[in-house]
């Protein structure tokens, strides 16, 4: 079986923005108890946060983490996490059925930060609260000084402001679960009201609207129309949210679901068009995909806490996906997709970061270790930096639920021009046939293989766990070779591969 893809130099879609490789933590689980915060730990700083996480994290080269929420944000008094320790509140976290104890807060997740050198992107409470608490957590987290909010944070330890760019206005909003749920029009009149109020503070933030919670909500698409008529002006993103489950066990199907993406953000693209053009609009609104992962090899487990059957216990296991070899191709999938839509999608976040649906696991009192999925976002976030290229790809293909013909081999590519590289990300959706993929190499000259990784896995079900750390890992690949302008590779049934090349 073959396939074909032609990369031309001057075919592009777009600069990608770094922003679509950001991760995402929650106030949720063992996300931030027992995840990044763990006082006592062997690998534990001065501050109490763990090293060996903190290590994991620098080497994805993670640009944005989205903070506190989530669920949790909408009934989240962020007044609650300053000030000392001992004084802080515990507070009961109707979304998650769990006990606050808010030991972190936005001064320990700032250093954090600083720390695994990424930037903060937080997110106000527009559930239970509303304008005023927002302009006052952005007042304490961004003026120099002199004022009541700004001097408390002084107070606190913090003399110069954090000087957050980013902002959520809420969380899912159009979900019935969320604490402070309201219509479009409700929460549209908010997040517009909100978002002025934080602007006459600081005219170039970055402020990011709540989209769909995913895309088979009754109330999507109409939604992101309703709400953007509302906001359109005073916003530059809209967040969208997808989770990934294969729990009819149907490999061919799960991973037909990356179509499924692709189309929901072509609609909600399609939808920010329609506004711009209703409102004669002169500026662009984006896409912040800002959570994001496979989600579903928890549910069952989680039920207990979930339904209060367990009290209200502080930083339980919950959300905690064991992920498999299976996963790592879907992950694969769905980065491919945010580079080929690299035109709309500008930040997007893994969720989450360490332990709650997350790349990275911990142990209490041990080890941390990379899941299975770390590896297809590291290489994308490390090496998929640069202008994402306009690929023609010609591959069999198979119909799923999610669309007519869906492709066996996916692939994107990434021109670094400063370093003169090209990356390719190759998935074979294929569960016996190897293909052999031909990538003709138009305009770029000649090139030389720099890297090539390749995963694989006789198991689809196999995990990594804190004793077999590798059990699903890349290893080096063979075979890729460039002749007359032309990369050819073999692509193993169901694999995930990365080929670089030196132009």
């Amino acid at each position: 079986m073959k396939a074909s893809v032609v990369a031309h130099k001057d075919f592009t879609v777009s600069k990608i923005d770094d922003r679509v490789y950001g991760a995402f933590l929650e106030h949720l689980g063992r996300a931030i108890y027992e995840g990044i915060y763990e006082p006592g730990h062997p690998t534990a700083d001065a501050d109490g946060m763990r090293g060996d996480v903190a290590k994991l994290v620098k080497d994805l080269n993670v640009p944005v983490v989205r903070y506190p929420g989530g669920n949790f944000v909408s009934a989240y008094n962020w007044e609650d996490g300053v000030g000392p320790r001992e004084d802080r509140p515990t507070r009961l976290d109707l979304a998650w059925h769990t006990s606050e104890s808010n030991a972190v807060g936005v001064h320990e997740f700032a250093d954090w930060c600083a720390t695994v050198g990424t930037e903060m992107m937080l997110a106000v409470n527009l559930g239970s609260r509303g304008v005023d608490e927002a302009r006052n957590f952005l007042e304490y987290c961004n003026h120099p000084g002199g004022t009541y909010w700004s001097d408390l944070r002084i107070k606190n330890g913090r003399k110069e402001p954090f000087n957050v760019r980013m902002w959520c206005l809420g969380n899912e909003m159009d979900g019935p679960w969320q604490v402070g749920h309201k219509d479009a029009h409700e929460y549209g009149k908010l997040a517009a009201n909100t978002a002025r109020a934080m602007r006459m503070f600081d005219s170039k933030l970055e402020l990011i609207v709540c989209g769909s919670s995913n895309s088979d909500m009754a109330s999507y698409p109409d939604w992101e129309r309703i709400v953007l008529e509302h906001t359109y002006e005073h916003v530059d993103h809209i967040s969208l949210h997808m989770y990934f489950a294969n729990r009819d066990d149907n490999t061919p199907n799960y991973l037909g679901l990356a179509e499924k993406l692709d189309t929901y953000i072509e609609t909600v693209a399609a939808t920010i068009k329609q506004v711009k053009a209703k409102k004669k609009s002169k500026k662009d609104v984006f896409i912040s995909f800002d959570e994001w992962n496979v989600w579903y090899h928890s549910n069952k487990k989680d039920r207990e806490i979930l339904d209060g059957n367990s009290g209200w216990p502080e930083a339980p296991g919950l959300l905690e996906d064991i992920y498999n070899f299976e996963d790592v191709l879907m992950v694969g999938l769905i980065l491919n997709t945010f580079i080929r839509r690299s035109d709309v999608v500008k930040i997007a976040c893994i969720a989450q970061l360490v332990n709650v649906i997350a790349p990275i696991m911990t142990e209490k009192g041990g080890p941390a270790w990379a899941q299975t999925i770390y590896y297809p976002y590291y290489f994308a976030s490390v090496f998929g930096r640069g202008t994402a290229l306009q690929l023609r790809t010609s591959s069999p293909g198979y119909e799923t639920p999610h669309a007519k013909d869906t492709a066996f081999v996916d692939v994107s590519g990434v021109h670094n021009e400063v370093e003169g590289t090209l990356s390719f990300f190759l998935v074979n959706r294929h569960s016996s046939d190897s293909i052999t993929t031909e990538v003709s190499l138009q305009g770029f000259g000649a090139g030389t293989i720099i890297d090539h990784q390749v995963m694989t896995h006789t198991n689809l079900k196999a995990v990594n766990t804190a004793g077999k750390q590798d059990e699903v890992a890349p290893r080096k690949g063979d075979g890729a070779r460039i002749e007359g302008g032309t990369l050819t590779v073999t692509l193993p049934p169901y694999s995930y591969q990365m080929v670089r090349v030196k132009v």
